[in-house]
């Protein structure tokens, strides 16, 4: 019997590609004749262009035009004034890009400046309530912390954070006619086409987005930054195919970042650890020209037993660049200030941290009023605190020494909700027993090419070697954003829906062809293997999908299937869960706090590739690590600039500060009703709780509560 291919810790089918450099990314497309594109930025922070002087530009060799005018053009912001430092102006073309970026730098723009608010605690920063998230009560929260037993009052103060991926944002734009076609670096190829067509007024069929490998991105791509629409504008401008590549400064005001943020959280509790009253009341810098909620409120909301909760959330508009999603957006941000608050309460309360979160156990979603579809939280924290060693944790702070280290463990739940969305495949048999399935999505690093082909195999009866899958193109069948946890449980339900279906489809015509060996069997008693079709309990009643093909005269068999998670986000709450423990040392003179341990436990259903899984597991903690202790983007609030846009002074973690992680799931399925795959989204889940973990840890270690990100030593002197 073949064995499944879900399940298996199989390696990426793409990996080859990548590490022997034949992967091809977006400004890697080798196009004839192209030439290249650099923007040139505003150097203030508002106000408006009282004249751009390109002569010097236009007067060096290889420079082929200089664009100014980008009042045709919708960026997202009014281009008739400056929004914030950093804004495009311009674009030079030239023939090379060494002459594109001299060009660029001899441009002369001339201000009529205003001052610039780029400050989040400026007194005069006026907020607003964030429109995607309402303010939300149930109980009496006042009251109910007046009454409390215990009652904690901490406000937490977290840094900007800049993604950074490897690749830097770019794009190639040519046109044939009216077609427009995009080698982009984006996360949505469907969303990009039609965005673009939008902001340069053209038919949405007419824009062709390709971006089969990302090299990062984590939502640095969800959205369409301007530069995109900047390179199509310049090729539709030069009737030639322009590159249009951002430099790692540029990537600081080009794209956007995790937003800092305020959070005033309140938690009242009876003398034994249960919980009474959550208050929770955040805020986050937005742009001035469009509103960015990273929201953060919802863990708060449902994790834990609390009759009595209020939550709110404002934005401060400010003369910035837009925020957007960056891993784990608002989650991991609000997990801070709840688990680094639960860690103070089991504290004040001599309470251990798990028993602590145990006996705040809800039996269903306070929020949604809904029941959990799984919830094995309790099992994630018995299999973390069982790996970490947690029993030989102190309670007690700074009772960890070795030398003049400090030592100390500390832990945080994680939870994510299990996103679904509707999704489109489109699977085929070819003649010579191969199979090709293909989707929009698209794959920034979890494996989406090897989970969906692992699924696709065993729904078609193949071994993976004959499954090839197909992704990144705006023409595929559709698909939804690669964000938010979604992709594994919505397109893979739909890969698994569409090979179902054809696999289906293969029986059917086989059990009614008198010239087959399955001629008048019972299609539920046709079995799939390694490619065979064969009768159960018949032998030599069997053959296989080329055969089928063969005798009907056809090169391949085909079905296009849609998935969507119907009613059941209104029938029930799923969510993935997790729970982070980290050990760490801080130096007791310098104030240094390092990673010693992070070891983390997940509940995620059903884990169709063990390997990749483990993998996103590693890298989350990696990027919590950056936001807990490293990570903290610097603004001149006198014209906005970004101080620290490069990896020199930008920190983010090394080798070195990464030296023990691991991580292991939790058995069990999400029921059918959930996906048909049975599976719980990861990929956001494993940064949540790792900034708090590691908090809890160091307060552990030092006895001090750190509420502000990231912990950097003069916090610990």
């Amino acid at each position: 019997m073949t064995e499944a291919a879900v399940g298996q810790p199989m390696s990426r089918v793409d990996g080859p590609l990548k590490v022997t450099g034949r992967a091809i990314y977006a400004a890697e497309n080798p196009l004839p004749d192209l030439v290249h594109a650099v923007i040139v930025n505003s150097t203030v922070g508002r106000g408006r262009v009282a004249s751009i002087d390109t002569a010097r530009a236009l007067a060096e060799p290889g420079v082929l035009r200089v664009l100014t005018d980008l009042s045709g053009v919708n960026l997202g912001y009014p281009t008739d004034q400056v929004n914030f430092f950093g804004q495009s102006l311009a674009i030079v073309v030239a023939s090379t890009l060494e002459q594109a970026q001299h060009g660029a730098s001899l441009v002369d723009a001339h201000y009529a400046a205003q001052p610039a608010r780029s400050d989040l605690d400026a007194p005069d920063a006026v907020p607003h309530p964030a429109p995607e998230t309402p303010d939300y009560s149930r109980g009496d929260p006042d009251r109910a912390l007046r009454a409390a037993h215990t009652v904690l009052d901490h406000t937490f103060t977290i840094a900007r954070n800049y993604h950074n991926p490897i690749e830097l944002p770019s794009t190639i734009a040519r046109w044939d006619g009216d077609r427009l076609t995009l080698w982009d670096k984006t996360q949505w190829a469907q969303g990009n086409a039609r965005n673009v067509a939008t902001a340069l007024g053209v038919p949405p069929e007419n824009v062709r987005v390709i971006c089969p490998f990302i090299g990062g991105a984590f939502g640095s791509a969800g959205r369409t930054w301007p530069h995109v629409i900047l390179a199509a504008f310049a090729a539709r401008a030069m009737r030639r195919a322009v590159k249009l590549v951002l430099t790692r400064r540029q990537m600081y005001t080009g794209i956007g970042y995790r937003p800092a943020s305020r959070q005033r959280f309140r938690l009242g509790a009876s003398s034994d650890g249960q919980i009474s009253a959550i208050v929770h009341e955040g805020s986050s810098e937005t742009a001035r020209y469009t509103d960015y909620d990273d929201a953060g409120m919802e863990l708060s909301q449902f994790l834990y037993q609390s009759p009595h909760m209020r939550s709110s959330y404002q934005l401060v508009p400010l003369d910035v660049h837009a925020p957007t999603f960056m891993r784990g957006p608002g989650t991991v941000t609000g997990a801070f200030a709840l688990e680094s608050t639960m860690d103070d309460l089991a504290h004040q309360l001599g309470v251990d941290p798990i028993e602590l979160r145990l006996r705040n156990e809800p039996t269903a979603n306070q929020f949604t009023n809904l029941p959990f579809t799984t919830r094995r939280l309790a099992e994630c924290y018995q299999l973390g605190a069982q790996r970490i060693g947690w029993s030989r944790r102190s309670p007690k702070p700074r009772a960890g020494k070795e030398g003049d280290l400090l030592i100390g463990m500390g832990m945080a739940a994680a939870a994510h909700s299990n996103n679904r969305t509707a999704a489109t495949a489109m699977a085929r048999i070819n003649a010579d027993g191969t199979a090709v399935v293909a989707s929009a999505t698209a794959d920034m690093g979890p494996g989406t090419y090897t989970s969906m082909i692992q699924i696709a195999a065993d729904a078609l009866g193949l071994p993976t070697n004959r499954v090839t899958f197909q992704l990144g193109d705006s023409t595929l069948p559709t698909a939804p954003m690669h964000s938010g946890s979604k992709t594994l449980a919505s397109v893979g339900s739909a890969v698994f829906t569409a090979c179902n279906a054809l696999r289906d489809s293969l029986v059917r015509t086989a059990v009614v062809d008198p010239a087959s060996p399955l001629y008048g069997v019972p299609p539920e008693a046709v079995s799939v293997q390694g490619g065979s079709l064969s009768a159960t309990g018949a032998a030599g009643r069997a053959e296989t999908y080329q055969d089928i093909l063969r005798r009907r005269g056809r090169d391949s068999m085909d079905t296009l299937q849609s998935w969507s998670p119907g009613d059941g986000n209104t029938r029930f709450s799923s969510y993935a869960y997790g729970a982070v423990f980290a050990e760490v040392s801080v130096d007791d003179l310098l104030g240094m706090a390092r990673i010693r341990r992070i070891f983390a436990a997940y509940d995620i259903g059903r884990v169709i590739n063990p390997k990749l899984a483990h993998s996103q597991a590693l890298s989350g903690m990696v990027a919590g690590i950056g936001m807990a202790l490293l990570e903290s983007g610097v603004t001149d609030h006198r014209d906005g600039r970004i101080v620290n846009a490069n990896l020199a002074d930008y920190l983010v973690p090394i080798n070195a500060d990464v030296p023990e992680l691991d991580a292991a799931f939790i058995g069990g399925e999400e029921p059918a009703e959930a996906d048909p795959i049975g599976i719980k989204g990861l990929a956001e889940l494993v940064m949540v709780g790792v900034p708090a973990a590691i908090a809890n840890a160091v307060f552990n270690a030092t006895g001090r509560r750190i509420t502000e990100l990231p912990i950097t030593l003069d916090k610990l002197l």
